[in-house]
């Protein structure tokens, strides 16, 4: 079972958002909070798996309650939520620690698999953010609150590298396998090793690591993500 919890500041949000939630047979809503800082009180009582958090709260807001989660070494992966005229807090969450930042019209079913794909260890970004951060990433915008990722190490195999093209390409696992006629489990190693070669967070760290080091080209996966 999922645990969930939500933090945001219109009741009438979280109560639909709980509702579609807790109908599914795989999820459950632990908790919900109208601030950050209510939030922050949950979250040590009473540990959930994925949060999902408004970017714009009073008193404590999303993007500094996420990094006061990660500090505090909060066990649940957080996933941003907010309007398309804010979508610009996606950078700000990468690099407070989120895993994911969705827009809060994102179809319902495309937020329930959100919640699967988080708590399985991915990151999960929309489309129209994803664009925005890549374009920054060029234009030398992304803000460096943490160290600057290593370049690209040379312990990569060849393969390694296939797979972390792929990846900032938005490919799935599935997706992974189905292109380059492998196993399941030998993606999910690959990606394993990937993270751990070169200090990633997450995918969402991976992509921006092989932007900067040249393994993709920024054109290519802003026409992916035009698709």
């Amino acid at each position: 079972m999922i645990r969930v919890a939500l933090v945001d500041d219109e009741p009438l949000f979280t109560a639909g958002l709980a509702m579609l939630l807790g109908a599914q047979p795989d999820i459950e809503v632990a908790w919900q909070a109208g601030d950050g800082g209510q939030a922050l009180r949950c979250a040590q009582s009473d540990p959930v798996d994925v949060i999902l958090l408004d970017v714009q709260m009073p008193g404590v807001d999303g993007l500094a309650t996420t990094r006061r989660l990660i500090e505090a070494g909060a066990q649940g992966r957080i996933v941003i939520l907010t309007t398309f005229d804010t979508d610009g807090y996606v950078m700000g969450a990468i690099e407070a620690g989120a895993a994911g930042f969705l827009l809060k019209n994102t179809a319902p079913e495309r937020l329930i698999e959100a919640v699967r794909t988080v708590h399985g260890g991915d990151s999960v970004i929309s489309p129209g953010p994803t664009r925005r951060l890549l374009t920054a990433v060029r234009a030398g915008q992304v803000e460096q609150t943490r160290s600057q990722p290593p370049p690209l190490p040379g312990g990569l195999t060849e393969r390694e590298t296939e797979v972390l093209a792929l990846v900032a390409r938005g490919l799935t696992n599935q997706e992974i396998c189905d292109r380059l006629w492998l196993s399941m489990a030998t993606v999910k190693t690959h990606i394993s090793h990937l993270l751990a070669k070169t200090g990633a967070r997450d995918r969402v760290q991976l992509v921006l690591l092989a932007l900067r080091t040249g393994v993709v080209e920024l054109d290519e996966l802003l026409i992916e993500t035009e698709a």
